[in-house]
């Protein structure tokens, strides 16, 4: 038994740890059933509650069971507080008030004063409770009865009946023959009653002997419905109604007279009361348990609201931030992968091997003619400039989206300008037989003038497309204009491999401290949120707890168990992306290798001379050049419209399908009565890209890529009619792709 009422002290327990984190209201009946609950199993003794409307001879009924006027009777509503019947050696009574004060006094006197209703039938404010101290061997058992005041007089009085009787182990319900409970009234009660799990009842009529014999048959009929319609609970083989004519069963037990005491009914309803408690006494969890059920049902069932509340806005706020941080993620990855190609295209434009390629031939002739310096700016600066540009862009790009490191240019600095210095001439240099001895058209200032300075151009041509300055021993004898050119040809290997390695340096620091601003910074959250997961987490281990109490003592719940709520995961945390690295020709060069040692010295006497630059018509761009400018639109559309999402105040709301729906009957609502003129603009659109009407996004975006690499100005730039064509295809194009992304 000690054990069992260990396990109801925690019980009680997780009961009241559920109700603080309810935070109910005091005087709420939420709260005030879960504190006489949790009183009541604690309590050792088996309560039995008398109650009913007033003057139904509650306290009449008591005194003649206990043979003696224990209680204050009287003719209007009397008693005004909660008095409880104990057993002891001495007739007394003890009054505990508000304030701590304790009276305690012999007899029942002092009850005039603290425990019926004062002149305006009101129940004194300052009494706590109210004990009656009785010498009688059915007390002894440790049996106590609970005398309440009469209901049906004021609601204050009801409230105070009601939650006593969730402490009342036996409920005895006093009816009046007389006037018997409307169905109404029965209704109420009844639902009062069950919905608290109180189920162990006794139905006790009174004033029968008052009544007319022929009134007694039908109103015994009556009474036997009523107890038959209230489901009770009692152990097999006893009835919920006993019949009692409360003040002849007094009168009787005073005068000894057990012949009347018989007739009134006292004598059999004791008989049948002792009986009952000798059975559900020994067991009182069977009895208590079922209200524990109906209270702990409450309380499970406002947890989960406020749980669940709870869990709705914390999810909320983290799929808002989770959108976020999705939009975010993918934005640097896009931002990194943009920067990683733009990083490997100036990376294989700085190898040495593609420098030499692409500007050896025209850097040595410009050199040979005093050009170099021009060549320089208008040449190798200007595609330096556009590849620098189109690195750097993406980390301005990081920054106006992420808005946490700023970038510095990707600054590379040219080489001193190589200087030659001239060998002297022969006397055959005039000879212009040798290979490579090709003049070159009029209108240029050669470095040496006149015909061998043709030669020298011709030859630099020649030396390179042969490769033959490697071949030196197999040329017997060389010309000077043929030495001279072979001088440019290595100055400007020299000055090349020196750029490039010097380039190549830097960008590879560069590229490390991209990683220092392509990156974002997840913000802590909101205290508030913080604190909701606290408070959420209380919650659920409030639930929980209670939960495996109730399955502790055999009381099965349709909940389940809240699992642990994970941390958050996006507290404190950086974001970097680091996709594969995306290889380039450069990097798989040999020549990279050698980068840092050809680092050349240029000394030598310069030539002042400058001569203007050749003209030269726009090549048509290469079709990899032109899929690269298309790559770079692609990934900056799409940082543009992700942007837009982060502004957009709906960016991180999630579709509902209430929502979804709405969206759908705008559409339906638009379809009835559409503008004539934008539906024509559409349809136009569509025929432009060849598409048929009301094609996916996907194959408009399509359609619009292979336009614009078929018909991209560009490619054109050498032709001018088709140029012309290619610029009004465009703008058409651009048109209809514009109309169909804002349909």
């Amino acid at each position: 038994m000690q054990q069992q009422y260990e396990g109801y002290k925690d019980l009680a327990d997780s009961l009241k740890s559920a109700s603080a984190l309810l935070n109910l209201e005091h005087k709420s009946q939420l709260h005030q059933d879960i504190i006489t609950i949790c009183n009541h199993l604690a309590d050792p003794s088996f309560r039995i509650g008398v109650f009913g409307p007033f003057n139904h001879g509650k306290s009449t009924l008591l005194n003649a069971m206990l043979g003696n006027r224990t209680l204050p009777i009287d003719l209007i509503p009397t008693t005004g507080a909660a008095i409880t019947v104990k057993y002891g050696s001495n007739l007394q009574t003890r009054i505990m008030l508000v304030d701590g004060t304790e009276i305690y006094r012999s007899g029942i006197e002092v009850l005039q004063e603290f425990a019926i209703l004062d002149g305006n039938r009101q129940m004194r404010k300052d009494v706590v409770s109210v004990e009656i101290f009785c010498p009688h061997p059915f007390l002894e058992t440790g049996v106590e009865f609970l005398d309440l005041p009469g209901t049906n007089d004021r609601e204050e009085q009801d409230n105070l009946v009601q939650e006593q009787l969730l402490s009342a182990d036996l409920v005895i319900q006093l009816l009046d023959a007389r006037k018997l409970m409307t169905l109404g009234e029965r209704e109420n009660l009844r639902d009062w009653l069950l919905d608290r799990g109180i189920k162990t009842v006794i139905f006790v009529a009174n004033f029968i002997n008052l009544l007319e014999p022929d009134e007694r048959k039908q109103v015994q009929n009556r009474l036997v419905f009523v107890a038959e319609s209230f489901r009770a609970e009692l152990p097999p083989g006893f009835s919920n109604l006993y019949r009692v004519d409360a003040l002849p069963a007094l009168r009787a037990r005073l005068k000894g007279d057990v012949a009347a005491a018989n007739s009134s009914g006292l004598v059999a309803f004791e008989t049948a009361l002792q009986n009952i408690v000798g059975i559900l006494q020994p067991n009182r969890g069977s009895v208590r348990l079922p209200r524990v059920q109906a209270i702990a049902s409450q309380i499970q069932l406002s947890l989960k609201a406020k749980i669940d509340h709870i869990a709705i806005e914390i999810k909320s706020f983290d799929d808002k931030q989770n959108t976020k941080i999705e939009i975010k993620e993918k934005a640097a990855n896009l931002i990194y992968k943009g920067f990683a190609i733009s990083v490997g295209e100036l990376r294989d434009w700085l190898a040495l091997s593609n420098l030499l390629t692409k500007y050896q031939a025209e850097a040595a002739v410009a050199l040979a003619e005093n050009n170099f310096k021009f060549w320089q700016t208008n040449t190798l600066k200007k595609d330096l400039t556009q590849l620098q540009l189109a690195a750097v862009k993406w980390l301005y790009q990081a920054y106006e989206f992420f808005h946490e490191e700023q970038p510095q240019d990707l600054l590379i600095p040219f080489p001193s300008e190589p200087q030659l210095i001239l060998p002297s001439k022969s006397s055959n240099t005039d000879d212009l037989s040798e290979p490579g001895a090709i003049a070159v058209g009029g209108g240029i200032g050669w470095l040496l003038g006149g015909p061998v300075g043709a030669a020298v151009v011709g030859s630099i041509s020649y030396l390179l497309n042969k490769n033959i300055q490697k071949q030196d021993e197999q040329l017997v004898k060389e010309s000077y204009h043929q030495e001279v050119a072979k001088l440019c040809i290595t100055a400007i290997e020299d000055y090349l491999s020196c750029f490039s390695a010097q380039g190549l340096s830097i960008l590879t620091k560069y590229e490390q401290k991209a990683e220092e601003i392509i990156f974002f910074q997840l913000s802590q959250e909101p205290l508030e949120i913080t604190n909701k997961r606290e408070t959420l987490q209380q919650l659920q281990n409030g639930f929980n707890q209670l939960l495996q109490e109730l399955e502790k003592v055999k009381i099965l719940s349709n909940h389940q168990p809240y699992k642990e709520i994970p941390k958050s995961t996006n507290i404190n945390r950086k974001y970097s992306p680091q996709p594969e690295r995306i290889k380039t020709f450069s990097q798989k060069d040999p020549d990279i290798k050698q980068q840092d040692e050809n680092t050349a010295k240029y000394t030598g006497t310069r030539v002042e001379f400058v001569s203007p630059p050749r003209p030269k018509a726009s090549p048509s761009p290469r079709p990899e050049e032109l899929e690269a400018k298309f790559r770079d639109w692609e990934l900056n559309e799409e940082i543009a419209r992700m942007k837009a999402e982060m502004r957009s105040p709906k960016a991180c709301r999630q579709t509902s399908p209430g929502s979804q729906t709405s969206k759908q009957q705008n559409t339906t609502q638009s379809n009835k009565t559409p503008n004539q003129a934008q539906t024509d603009k559409i349809t136009h659109a569509y025929d432009i890209l060849g598409l048929q009407a009301n094609a996916s996004q996907a194959e408009v975006k399509q359609a619009y890529r292979t336009l614009v690499k078929k018909w991209h100005p560009d490619l054109f730039v050498n032709q001018p009619q088709l140029l012309k064509q290619a610029q009004e295809k465009m703008h058409l194009v651009n048109e209809a792709y514009t109309i169909l992304n804002e349909k």
